[in-house]
């Protein structure tokens, strides 16, 4: 018998309206997209309004992301939406800003501090079986995602676990901010004249302007925290004492806010997301689940051990790669660019899209299928380096990558080692609000193992 797939959306007709395109587009940036853009190598969207160009080819994506980045910035456009709760956050900005910010942020994130947070994230793991040994049944499961991926963030940025007053309120509120607005809203995607709509509801300044307050009280509290020498060394305790090595300056409290807020978006949105892709595949795909319940038997408290889940990690990879949390980027030309023998205006929206890179048709070997073996082949070799960016590339890749890959494999394997997971309901649609979400949510059936 013929396996099954996993579920993708589907495609909009070939041809549509401007008009219907628009409100396709506001309804799930996904399912708006036509068939072609899974086989063309560059697609250029024109209309009266605006020009935008969507590069799949791996040259173009080389160029915008690695060869010139700075020709080619984020577009202002994506503040649009998302700017009112993440400031000037490292996340929206560009030229010397940006690098200055990473400059000081960075360092958090290395190598060397990932064995630090490690017992953070196992804690979290831990917090969670313990909630789930619950909540066995049925049940959604992106909410439990989503708490146990917010706990991770709160413990290893300031110490504190979800149950925590501040921590609790700040995940609810940012529950209820979720899904007011997509990441990528469709002033960002294309270049019209100031008077367009911005399409986001009127919820997401009120729930961003909660979740910034309940921010700046922690950060503030850590600040007099560093002053009085008491502070604990975690990432934020780092990443506010850490001066710019060029300038020497540190961040302000303000800075601070919106670099806090974009570490939760990054640090859970995205991770819950990507975790609740990954424990439906594995209902949906029982054998690979039980081979990474087995391999979980070697995950201790130890950091060195979470590298010999050489099996977790791929399947972890697999999910980024058939559900990226990030659906696409956009960046904008600051000069008039050659792209596949198209003149692109200065000005003009490049649109990178991981959703359709990582199931492009001319790269990728069996691209809509579940295949964490693929990783060891050939075409997955090429791909993995050519049409493979759930955490970006370049200058600009996620400086959070190497956590999150160790947070995805590690509460992975916790959860599949202490529960067996299967579907339940109708399969999930794949639709981006501010990240690659279920239209319904991910109904799954828990019980424990042995």
């Amino acid at each position: 018998m013929t396996e099954t797939l996993p579920p993708k959306p589907p495609s909009r007709p070939e041809k549509v309206s401007l008009w219907r395109y628009l409100k396709l587009f506001r309804q799930d940036i996904l399912s708006a997209q036509p068939a072609k853009l899974y086989r063309a190598w560059m697609a250029e969207f024109k209309t009266p309004f605006f020009r935008s160009y969507l590069a799949n080819d791996p040259e173009l994506v080389k160029r915008v992301l690695k060869d010139r980045p700075d020709d080619f910035p984020k577009s202002d456009r994506i503040g649009a939406g998302l700017r009112p709760l993440l400031g000037n956050s490292v996340f929206l900005t560009n030229g010397a800003v940006w690098k200055q910010q990473r400059r000081i942020i960075d360092p958090a994130f290395e190598g060397g501090r990932l064995r630090d947070t490690y017992p953070a994230m196992y804690a979290a793991g831990e917090a969670a079986v313990a909630r789930l040994s619950y909540r066995t049944g049925t049940l959604d499961i992106e909410p439990e995602t989503s708490h146990v991926a917010a706990d991770v963030i709160f413990r290893t940025l300031f110490s504190l676990p979800i149950e925590d007053k501040t921590a609790t309120e700040v995940f609810e509120k940012f529950r209820d901010h979720q899904r007011t607005q997509p990441i990528l809203n469709l002033a960002a995607f294309v270049r019209g004249p100031r008077w367009m709509p911005r399409f986001f509801k009127r919820d997401t300044r009120k729930t961003a302007a909660d979740i910034r307050a309940l921010i700046a009280g922690l950060t503030e509290q850590r600040m007099a925290d560093i002053r009085a020498r008491v502070a604990p060394d975690d990432l934020a305790t780092k990443i506010m004492t850490t001066a710019d090595p060029e300038t020497g300056e540190t961040f302000s409290a303000q800075d601070m806010v919106d670099q806090v807020a974009i570490f939760f978006l990054a640090g859970h949105e995205t991770s819950a997301s990507a975790l609740a892709w990954a424990l439906y595949l594995m209902a949906r795909y029982p054998d690979w689940q039980d081979k990474v319940a087995e391999e979980a038997q070697e995950l201790t408290e130890d950091f060195g051990s979470i590298s010999k889940l050489k099996v977790t990690r791929d399947v972890f990879r697999e999910t980024l790669r058939l559900y990226p949390p990030v659906p696409m980027m956009v960046r904008e030309t600051t000069q008039v660019e050659e792209m596949r023998g198209r003149r692109a205006p200065k000005g003009s929206q490049i649109v990178l899209s991981p959703w359709h890179l990582h199931r492009h048709n001319r790269m990728w070997d069996n691209p809509d299928g579940f295949d964490p073996t693929r990783w060891e082949t050939e075409n997955g070799k090429t791909c993995a380096r050519d049409a493979y960016m759930p955490f970006s590339s370049g200058p600009r890749v996620c400086t959070g990558a190497g956590f999150a890959m160790v947070e995805g494999v590690l509460l992975l394997a916790m959860l599949v080692r202490h529960f067996r997971f299967q579907t339940a309901g109708p399969a999930p649609v794949p639709v981006a609000h501010l990240t690659v979400r279920a239209r319904d949510g991910i109904l799954l059936s828990l019980t424990p193992r042995n």
